[in-house]
């Protein structure tokens, strides 16, 4: 299935930079990104060492941005590979600005993905760079967009199954990639967090609060400081013996709901109910 974007009239058109040693592999991504509606313009950079100093340069384009307390661009679509500074390093100098653009990977390896994450990037584009797979990773940026600032657009592209999110976990020395849409519940364990499906569980480095503001958009709410549920799969609030508690799927998985997010759950149980 092919995914696809519109460009209404008040859609902004996104100021990118892209990353890429091989020239081959810049220019595929350049057409990809000036192919898809809503960017505006793209920045070419052949090394990390030429984007940030295209980043942190007197370009009429970037100091505009920056007086109005934007950051130089919108977002850096960037290989990781690359000679010199590489594209992991870069990211983390991007990183650290403020405001900083949003970031996606595009590259020909999926071992770094578990630390491209890390890093707050919203997405990890595999080579070849296909169309309709940046018009998704360009999705998403409008998506991060949209969260910091406020805006949203007047028509959103129709999603399905094509825009789940993955997310990687490592496992015994490989990279799995996990669908979203797979996650039933999702535990905290410190700065970590366990991803539970109907085939066992993964521990992922990304903090509960992270997962949450990423995946209310697709149904997850927070219903206790430790526990991340998909709403579509809760059949049960039930009043127990220490409080309310949930009841997931089938299986009689039944998880504790705190009190401060009992009237929120169930405000969105009723509302779910409603539009079902």
């Amino acid at each position: 299935m092919r995914f696809t974007v519109s460009a209404p009239h008040d859609t902004p058109r996104l100021l990118v930079l892209a990353v890429d040693d091989e020239p081959p592999g810049l220019a595929q991504l350049r057409h990809c990104l000036e192919a898809n509606p809503h960017i505006g313009e793209v920045l070419p950079a052949v090394d990390a060492s030429e984007a940030l100093r295209l980043l942190g340069s007197d370009d009429e384009r970037i100091r505009v941005r920056k007086q109005r307390g934007l950051p130089p661009v919108d977002a850096v679509f960037a290989d990781i590979n690359m000679p010199g500074l590489s594209g992991m390093e870069m990211s983390r100098v991007i990183a650290s600005f403020n405001p900083a653009p949003v970031l996606v990977f595009v590259t020909g390896h999926a071992t770094e993905a578990v630390e491209a994450f890390d890093l707050g990037a919203v997405d990890y584009v595999l080579k070849p760079a296909r169309q309709e797979r940046i018009d998704k990773a360009v999705s998403r940026v409008l998506e991060k967009i949209e969260a910091a600032s406020g805006y949203r657009r007047s028509a959103e592209p129709a999603r399905g199954r094509d825009d789940d999110e993955v997310i990687p976990v490592e496992l015994a020395g490989t990279t799995k990639l996990i669908p979203r849409s797979s996650v039933r519940w999702v535990e905290a364990q410190g700065d970590y967090a366990r991803l539970f499906t109907t085939e066992g569980s993964h521990l992922v480095r990304i903090p509960l609060a992270q997962l949450e503001e990423r995946w209310a958009k697709a149904g997850f709410v927070r219903i206790h400081r430790s526990f991340l549920v998909s709403l579509p799969l809760v059949t049960e609030l039930r009043m127990g013996q220490g409080g309310y508690q949930v009841v997931i799927g089938n299986e009689e998985k039944v998880l504790p709901v705190s009190r401060r997010h009992t009237r929120e759950l169930k405000d969105k149980l009723v509302g779910s109910s409603r539009m079902g």
